[in-house]
């Protein structure tokens, strides 16, 4: 039996707020994994690096669970791809950190920390697994025209942590399916593990009472959620909006969409001020609502509000958003892509669309919001479908997980 993990996740700390800059999915996951490992008793610490000249060392998170900061390159926030040249000192100081400290096994989140989580290995002798969360070639094969490719850098970089690594852990079974499709990688040092969620927090609620909450009215409401960058689609959102009917049967008046995120990546503030440019162009201006990244406890607010979740993702390995939305109740309307037909039920939580056309967005948004009686049997589906995605499932596979290559 394992008692303690060494976790990394160099490029952003599980402390931030999601939605914020390189902050999203893979924060929420490392934090509540490490939360609930130290409710089962297991020593959790997650190396992060330093991005403020006053960030303390260690932060006591709660018993059993603690992030540590390392020095890796400059202490500010940096670029990903200028992340590249302090994976090795990364790993470095990791490798010092971690020293005699009766660590069982390495779990590195991205490619860079599976970088410099082999390093790790290599030095202390250590099991490594890894979760990529994103794939660069996968996001190559769904990229808008305007969107830069993977460096061969990390092309090479997750080449090479797949082979390295004891096992990879893929998010779902499509993606298991692009590690060997893309990668070439042994199916018999893969294995599935899909991220939980907080089944306490998300909830359904009063439809009225969250939307006294955020401040809206009556009105048709689609909700959007998550970081502000091309892959994410959210222009396809916003020129959806044109496409739905002046009325529909769930509120009164015109549809409008809200989009909660941060712009994140070297081009998000320029995503932004497209998105805003692009509203305007199409006259839908005073439809779309930009709102800054919540918190989890003011987010479930939102999804209770909404009639409705669209995800136009051009790429997405789980997509945790739309499980937190049908736990909350909200069916989903979204991308056949990546790891979402695994985590949305067709006709039973939602819908998924299999191309980034506006107008199949909103023919599969109209068939949700004109028809209340449907909404209704998807919403009831939405919360039951969720019910399989939990934080103490996702823990207890990974033990056993651990404890199977750390036997070996």
């Amino acid at each position: 039996m394992i008692d303690r993990v060494a976790y990394l996740a160099m490029h952003t700390s599980p402390l931030l707020q999601p939605g914020v800059g390189d902050a999203g999915g893979m924060n929420v996951y490392v934090n509540e994994l490490a939360c609930t490992m130290a409710d089962r008793g297991i020593d959790s610490v997650v190396f992060t690096r330093r991005t403020g000249p006053d960030q303390p060392t260690s932060v006591q998170v709660r018993e059993g669970y603690r992030v540590v900061h390392v020095d890796a390159g400059p202490p500010r926030p940096l670029p990903i791809a200028d992340l590249v040249p302090h994976v090795a000192e990364f790993g470095e100081a990791v490798v010092g950190a971690i020293r005699g400290g009766g660590f069982d096994i390495v779990h590195s989140h991205y490619w860079l920390s599976g970088w410099a989580g082999v390093l790790v290995k290599e030095a202390h002798g250590l099991p490594l697994a890894n979760s990529f969360h994103t794939l660069g070639r996968v996001k190559d094969a769904g990229r808008r025209r305007d969107e830069s490719p993977s460096s061969s850098v990390r092309l090479r970089a997750e080449d090479g942590v797949i082979a390295l690594s004891d096992c990879v852990i893929a998010s779902t079974p499509y993606e298991f399916d692009d590690l060997i499709d893309h990668y070439r990688a042994s199916p018999e040092r893969l294995c599935v593990s899909e991220p939980g969620i907080d089944h306490t927090l998300f909830t359904p609620g009063a439809r009225d009472e969250a939307r006294r909450v955020i401040g809206t009215g009556d009105e048709p409401l689609v909700l959007a959620v998550g970081r502000i960058q091309a892959h994410k689609g959210l222009d396809v959102a916003i020129n959806m909006l044109p496409h739905l009917p002046d009325e529909v049967a769930v509120g009164s008046g015109p549809t409008n969409l809200i989009v909660v995120g941060g712009p994140s990546g070297t081009d998000g503030s320029l995503e932004i001020q497209r998105l805003r440019q692009q509203a305007r162009s199409t006259g839908v201006a005073d439809r779309v609502t930009f709102v800054p990244p919540q918190p989890h406890d003011q987010l479930v607010h939102y999804y209770r509000a909404a009639d409705l979740l669209v995800l136009p993702s051009r790429s997405e390995s789980f997509g945790l958003v739309a499980a937190e939305a049908q736990a909350s109740g909200l069916p989903v309307v979204a991308s056949r892509v990546g790891g979402l037909p695994y985590v949305i039920g067709s006709s039973v939580s939602g819908l998924l669309v299999n191309d980034h056309n506006p107008e199949s967005f909103a023919a599969a948004s109209t068939a949700i919001l004109d028809h209340p009686e449907f909404r209704s049997k998807l919403s009831k589906g939405a919360i039951e479908y969720a019910k399989r995605f939990s934080w103490p499932a996702t823990a207890k596979r990974l033990i056993d997980l651990y404890d199977g290559i750390a036997g070996r």
